[in-house]
């Protein structure tokens, strides 16, 4: 990806057209550091990866060491975040990962990251409708012994979050906080409660052992891990909704981060406490996402596994509704720098929220969600019935495309700096950043490479390289549309990266004498 001169230290040129009115920008002075932590980690569904990633991992790859793979992986993303944040005391846009790699590798290298940020996160939004569907539909089945299919409860959830979407952030911070906090605290009751009762093999810290680490399946696990991490990375696009974004976003981060590394290592490692580190991989492959629920149910009692089971999916719910929040607002960002309609670069109503962006991905979601129904001719708890498929394929593509773009915005934070003759200054945080940058690709090619495993499509099947292929698709149009403004339209080539600050640098003009 090359980079455009017109990428450091812009602001708008003579004679761009720039934002009026107060639609133009998200409401500021509206979320805390409470707010913004809740809102940013309500994304990583906290349940869902202790009852579905973490045992899916020791099933399908047979690595033991999960809990170190969490400790490695946040020391990456940690690394990751020193200049990631360092970016965010710069910039303050609601397009996040776009907006940082168009300062550092120019407007049409943030088109093409923009595009792959709208289609990474719709893609991780519509993929857990599929397995939010499939568990309501479980529990109408074995509480009210009533037949309902998945897509029902699916859409109605598309709905619902929907209208979330039109409502204040506060309100929405409110809801998923609330539902974080309790399956925060469920979780912890259970690694207590392996701690307290431990398997055959005691208190065993073999999970941490770096000889559990070895074998061909090491770079497919780190696939399936980071996605757990996926939500930390979103604080930088409510910016222009905090008080002192300079200061809670690098704050959010790095409470996010490491928050998420410590109690996913702690709590996959109750799990292999609690049925012993030499059992923990053929007991994940014979419960597989029930392994959570078959140990809780052994030690803390049938009511306590029932409440489980309704916040497994009200967890799968905040993370909907915070996923849709992230895509409606790179959706305005983009509306507003030219690289979608107008119309998505506007807040609607007294909320002051990006509701046409809202109503574009509710409307994503539906039209996914009614042709996986459409198609769908096999029994639910068939692993290629459609309603797996679209959180396979959904959750796998999303999760590649938001490495790929850690990636390029490590890069981005070095150029940016170099650029500005910051070098020095700021030689540790490009250090950092250069190593996680590395880190992470070799994170994507893994994923790319055993994309097959990762779905569970066969070896030779061509979805292997289809579904990553989205995300490459995607990079594609948006470096050719980058291009195109460049030459068509240096005006809003030249915008792109700069958000709201084009809004406010034109405000400054006008009442210059």
């Amino acid at each position: 990806m090359t980079t455009d001169s017109s990428s450091t230290n812009r602001a708008p040129a003579e004679g761009i057209s720039t934002f009026k009115g107060r639609e133009r920008a998200l409401r500021a002075d509206r979320l805390g550091t409470g707010g913004l932590l809740l809102s940013v980690l309500a994304a990583t569904a906290p349940l869902m990866v202790v009852a579905g990633v973490m045992p899916t991992t020791f099933a399908v790859m047979g690595i033991v060491g999960q809990p170190l793979l969490f400790v490695v992986l946040g020391a990456v993303l940690v690394l990751f975040s020193l200049g990631y944040a360092e970016m965010s005391r710069h910039v303050h846009n609601a397009g996040a990962f776009y907006a940082y790699i168009s300062r550092g590798l120019g407007g049409t290298a943030g088109a093409g990251a923009a595009l792959v940020a709208l289609v990474a996160y719709n893609s991780l939004q519509v993929g857990i409708y599929g397995i939010f569907g499939f568990e309501v539909s479980g529990l109408f089945a074995t509480y009210a012994d009533l037949e309902v299919a998945w897509w029902i409860p699916a859409l109605a959830a598309a709905l619902a979050v929907g209208v979330l979407g039109w409502l204040k952030i506060d309100v929405n911070a409110k809801v998923l906080g609330v539902l974080l906090v309790i399956e925060v605290l469920l979780v912890v009751v259970f690694d207590i409660a392996a701690v307290a009762d431990p398997g055959p093999e005691g208190l065993s810290l073999h999970a941490f052992n770096p000889d559990t680490l070895t074998g061909a399946g090491v770079g497919t696990a780190l696939c399936f891990c980071i996605a757990a991490f996926l939500g930390f990375e979103q604080a930088p696009v409510y910016a222009e909704e905090t008080s002192r974004p300079h200061v809670l976003v690098p704050r959010v981060m790095f409470l996010a981060v490491t928050g998420v590394a410590v109690f996913f290592a702690l709590s996959s490692w109750a799990l292999t406490v609690a049925t012993g580190p030499a059992t923990i991989v053929p007991t994940s492959q014979e419960q597989s996402a029930g392994l959570l629920f078959f140990l809780t149910e052994d030690r803390l009692g049938a009511a306590f596994t029932d409440v489980l089971h309704v916040l497994f999916v009200t967890g799968m719910f905040a993370a909907m509704l915070s996923f849709h929040n992230v895509v409606a607002r790179y959706a305005f960002a983009m509306g507003r720098e030219g690289l979608l309609p107008a119309a998505f670069g506007r807040t609607t109503g007294s909320s002051g929220a990006p509701g046409t962006g809202s109503l574009l991905q509710t409307g994503i979601a539906v039209v996914l969600v009614l042709t996986f129904a459409l198609t769908d001719d096999k029994p639910a708890g068939d692993p290629t019935a459609p309603v797996l498929r679209l959180f396979t394929w959904g959750g796998n593509i999303g999760a590649l495309g938001v490495i790929v773009l850690m990636a390029i915005a490590s890069l981005s934070v070095v150029v940016f700096f170099v650029r500005r003759g910051a070098a020095g200054a700021q030689a540790w945080r490009l250090a950092t950043s250069a190593v996680a940058g590395t880190a992470l690709l070799v994170i994507a090619g893994y994923t790319v490479k055993d994309f097959d495993v990762l779905v569970g499509a066969g070896p030779d099947s061509a979805l292997r390289w289809i579904l990553p292929g989205v995300i490459g698709l995607a990079l594609v149009v948006g470096l050719v549309q980058g291009a195109i403004l460049r030459a068509r339209a240096p005006e809003t080539h030249a915008r792109i990266g700069l958000g709201n600050e084009a809004f406010q640098l034109e405000k400054e003009a006008e009442h210059t004498p």
